[in-house]
């Protein structure tokens, strides 16, 4: 255990990770490096070198022989450079071709099963208060800047990062045959339609309560919202049947829609739809063009450089093919005796949390009860799915471009993922595959998941003391379960459904607790800026449920290593990231900075001062009236 004693009393972060953070360098293409970033990394090399010894005709698996055909294509840059960017200009000629809203509702149908930018969004997924169905939502469309408080005037890097996206822009169109005047046109087009949406969109810290993103129309009142696109006839071709619902995420925006589309900003709107499209297909093309158009999102995470075109190759390949890649590496990266070791944790965790919940003093007897029965609801997966979802079945490479194979493959899952409105939800499904270093908490589905990647050093090994792997991937496990139970969690009862469960008094206690965790990150200097403890409440509330149950569950242990528990804690946050990549994250992460995860949290436990001989005059020091504890 490499640890500064000395430093421990005054900031416990860099006591167990200032030595790291002095030597450690970020890699040129990347915006952090550290934690979760070298985990990434690591599973990156490893995939890549594994992949360049295989060979289409010497796997069994046609949906992996699929998968390496395209990734062979995605890293044939010698046809790419040949080709150019031809193979991108006729989805450009579909946008530029558009003359009225007439000619946009005709094309609308096949900008939205190609994934190409829209005036909005939309998707199926389960039904808030009936999670066993699938249910049509619609969003706002995204912004440029980071979030809608991003183009306040106080904000100093707003008119740097919108100069910069403008120059990308006009580079850009030059480069496709465009004169500057024109280039111009277009970057400002796009840029004053940006602003016309802002008015209208939900911040990152509205959109973090779920519940407010539940708003049911019926068909023809959601119809009712614009005049100037034929929703109804669009969204049942999209469909394939008659709607009944629709669910309206941000209910503001659709209220104004026929404000933002309409005759008069026509030329804006198709500006914005050709640069969009432009900027998101430009990866598939040259690696000048791919890089060109990375200039703006560099500059928004403070990388140095473009990835290089391998790993750009690799990434598409494996993003389209995830759950096939994910099938290969876990069958061969992840062991049975991990997996039993896991799921042991994972239970061990959730019978703490029921003896906590069964003992709570704050609830009712009637809440505590409808608690554990979400607890012991709860759906755990381990590792990685038992099979390959059909889709993948359906991608098969031809001889087109890499540009037109992927989109292709894009249609084939929209189309899948609409063909599923009113249909069962699919319980088996992952929302991750099981190369990605992460964890989730779905409350729809009341599950909680643990993909194969994140099982390993620093967050778990089985060369690591048991101490260390509470304090890393048991934190981790206790606190996805916690999320049942957080500020959003706790709105959606044992079947996944938004159904309020709480007596009136118990949830009137509990908002009283989760204004206390608000408080305690609110305001929080960092070099970015400080924290916003209300977009980040919900992460606060699972980081505190999840270290203080890991604590319980390593407690029963004899002789506990109480300090590798709280130094491995801090060192699965570990990370060092550009300036510029802190500040995108204030303004949208539902997280908080990885510093103070790590240096708050401790500070609600008793077990922290006992162990590291913390007294209230040093800075680590939190009175016992002021710590936390919900769950």
């Amino acid at each position: 255990m490499s640890i500064d004693v000395k430093e421990v009393p005054q900031d416990f972060y860099e006591a167990v990770n200032g030595k790291w953070i002095e030597t450690a360098v970020i890699p040129g293409d990347k915006s952090a490096t550290g934690g979760f970033n070298d985990l990434v990394d690591d599973i990156e090399k490893l995939l890549m070198k594994d992949f360049a010894l295989l060979d289409e005709k010497n796997v069994d698996d046609p949906r992996q022989k699929e998968f390496l055909k395209f990734y062979q294509l995605a890293k044939d840059f010698s046809r790419r450079e040949t080709e150019g960017v031809a193979p991108l200009q006729p989805y450009l000629d579909r946008v530029e071709n558009l003359e009225n809203l007439a000619d946009l509702n005709q094309a609308l149908p096949d900008f939205f099963f190609g994934d190409l930018p829209t005036p909005f969004q939309l998707g199926v997924q389960p039904d808030m208060k009936n999670a066993e169905i699938n249910a049509l939502y619609v969003a706002a469309p995204g912004l440029i800047l980071p979030d809608k408080t991003s183009y306040a005037e106080e904000n100093p890097n707003r008119d740097q990062l919108l100069a910069i996206y403008r120059q990308m822009v006009v580079a850009m169109f030059e480069k496709l045959g465009r004169t500057t005047e024109e280039a111009e046109k277009l970057a400002q087009g796009t840029l004053e339609f940006d602003s016309s949406l802002v008015p209208f969109v939900k911040s990152h810290e509205e959109s973090a309560e779920y519940a407010k993103s539940y708003n049911p129309q019926d068909f023809k009142t959601f119809v009712a919202n614009s005049k100037n696109i034929d929703l109804a006839q669009l969204l049942p071709a999209l469909i394939g049947e008659e709607i009944d619902t629709v669910i309206v995420e941000e209910p503001i925006f659709f209220a104004h829609l026929d404000e933002l589309v309409n005759e008069e900003n026509f030329s804006n709107l198709k500006s914005w739809l050709t640069v969009r499209t432009a900027i998101s297909l430009a990866g598939l093309t040259t690696e000048e063009f791919r890089q060109l158009a990375g200039t703006y999102s560099r500059a928004l995470s403070g990388k140095k450089e473009a990835s290089s075109p391998e790993k750009s190759a690799y990434y598409l390949a494996t993003s389209l093919f995830d759950q096939v890649v994910g099938d290969y590496y876990g069958h061969k990266y992840f062991g049975e005796a991990a997996k039993a070791d896991v799921l042991s944790m994972v239970k061990k965790m959730i019978g703490v949390y029921q003896k906590r919940l069964s003992e709570n003093t704050w609830l009712s007897e009637n809440t505590r009860e409808k608690a554990v029965e979400k607890l012991n609801a709860i759906t755990i997966k381990v590792g990685f799915p038992d099979e390959v979802p059909a889709v993948f079945d359906k991608l098969v490479v031809s001889k087109s471009s890499l540009l037109d194979n992927t989109q292709a493959f894009t249609k084939v899952f929209i189309a899948k993922n609409l063909a599923e409105w009113h249909q069962p939800v699919d319980k088996s499904r992952w929302g991750m595959s099981a190369n990605v270093v992460n964890a989730y908490y779905s409350p729809s589905q009341n599950e909680i998941v643990f993909p194969a990647a994140i099982l390993q050093a620093p967050f778990y090994s089985i060369k690591q003391s048991s101490a260390a792997n509470y304090g890393g991937i048991g934190a981790v496990i206790a606190h996805e379960i916690s999320h049942a139970f957080d500020n959003n969690g706790a709105q959606f009862d044992e079947h996944g459904n938004l159904n309020n469960w709480w007596t009136e008094k118990d949830l009137a206690h509990f908002k009283t607790l989760a204004e206390k965790m608000v408080a305690a990150f609110e305001g929080q200097e960092t070099p970015a800026g400080k924290v916003n403890g209300r977009l980040t409440v919900s992460e606060n509330i699972a980081d505190a449920g999840g270290l203080s149950c890991a604590l319980e569950a390593l407690k029963e242990e004899e002789k506990p290593a109480l300090d590798d528990f709280f130094v491995n804690w801090a060192t699965i946050w570990r990370t060092k990231s550009t300036l510029a990549y802190q500040q995108m994250l204030l303004s949208f992460d539902v997280h908080g900075p990885a510093k103070l995860r790590a240096n708050l949290q401790v500070k609600n436990l008793k077990e922290f001062y006992t162990t590291f001989n913390i007294t209230k005059n040093d800075a680590m020091y939190l009175a016992p009236e002021k710590r936390i504890a919900i769950w």
